[in-house]
């Protein structure tokens, strides 16, 4: 047979119950809400930088079984990390397919050379490599 395990009120009314931990808290001094706050950045994702330069894209087989993964290197040196990380996203969804960033370079799943070379080019850059 079980025995009952006797219950711990929560009620703070009740003695030996649990107190609110909120209960000393003061309002007074405190900002209204959002409104007090800079307006948020309506920008999405990090700066493109001014000058984009040249990219280079190649073609891989090697140690993915045979599947074919498109890649894009060679960034210039102000391009940033995360604007690659961005750009990496806007190819993945753009071509429909997986993929990943590696350092500076963007792997894309997949023979997407025609489309990456289209959208590389919409965002300013000159593009090398693979025909």
């Amino acid at each position: 047979m079980s025995k009952k395990k006797e219950r711990i009120s929560t009620d703070a009314t009740a003695t030996g119950g649990l107190s609110n931990p909120f209960g000393d808290l003061k309002i007074e001094g405190l900002p209204s809400g959002p409104s007090d706050l800079e307006p948020a950045k309506t920008e999405s994702g990090p700066p493109k930088p001014s000058k984009m330069g040249r990219v280079v894209l190649r073609r891989e087989t090697a140690h993915r079984g045979g599947k074919v993964v498109t890649i894009v290197y060679d960034f210039a040196p102000n391009i940033g990390g995360a604007y690659i990380e961005s750009l990496g996203k806007k190819l993945k969804a753009s071509c429909g397919c997986g993929g990943t960033v590696k350092g500076r370079e963007v792997e894309i799943q997949g023979e997407q050379v025609a489309k990456i070379r289209v959208l590389l080019e919409q965002e300013g850059f000159r593009v090398a490599g693979v025909i």
